[in-house]
């Protein structure tokens, strides 16, 4: 697929493009899953890998950051804070941050736009466009249920990492798709990468 897609018009229009962030919280593989997944949409894929998941990384992923990054279509460092999609005029889909730890998601909540990712998650709720964070640390503190309800409350969407069961899912990849196609679903891209409710045989 092209970088641009003729609109009906005639105008060319972006090709649509989603931000990925992806925070020190353990469940990196959420990313992996999502960044495959935005690819098999043709859907372009923008990635910011913060400082503490990349302490993750080597313990949870089998080649570090770099398996994030081979599957996206371009990556920023998280302190570059001039970035394309540091700007409200960069068009994007929306943005998820999977997974994304207490830290980022209390910034998110408050406005603290230190970092890339928090920067680029502003943008995305300023503009009212779809932000999905994935948390992923249990259990919940108070300041994170706070947080969680201001996030809410400022346009996000909360998604935990809590996959469902209802398919009978055979393996660890089926339940983290059941994850990953609701924030596909929820940034309105289309998409069959799970079962859904009703859809399977009975």
């Amino acid at each position: 697929m092209t970088d641009e897609l003729l609109a009906s018009g005639g105008a060319r229009q972006p090709k649509r493009e989603v931000v990925v962030g992806v925070s020190g919280a353990s469940g990196l593989i959420y990313a992996v899953d999502l960044l495959a997944a935005l690819k098999s949409a043709g859907v372009r894929s923008s990635l910011v890998v913060s400082a503490g998941a990349k302490l993750v990384a080597p313990t949870e992923l089998p080649e570090g950051p770099k398996q994030l990054k081979a599957l996206a279509d371009v990556d920023y460092k998280d302190s570059d804070l001039g970035a394309p999609i540091a700007s409200g005029s960069h068009l994007t889909v929306g943005m998820v941050i999977a997974p994304c730890s207490a830290s980022t998601l209390a910034k998110v909540a408050q406005g603290h736009a230190d970092t890339l990712i928090t920067r680029a998650a502003h943008v995305t709720l300023k503009e009212r466009r779809p932000l999905v964070l994935v948390l992923r640390e249990a259990p919940y503190s108070r300041p994170m249920l706070v947080n969680m309800l201001a996030a809410h409350d400022a346009g996000a969407t909360v998604l935990p990492a809590a996959p469902g069961f209802y398919h009978n899912p055979t393996d660890i990849g089926e339940l983290i798709a059941g994850v990953t196609s609701r924030a596909l679903d929820l940034l309105g891209v289309a998409n069959d990468h799970a079962p859904r409710w009703r859809s399977v045989a009975e």
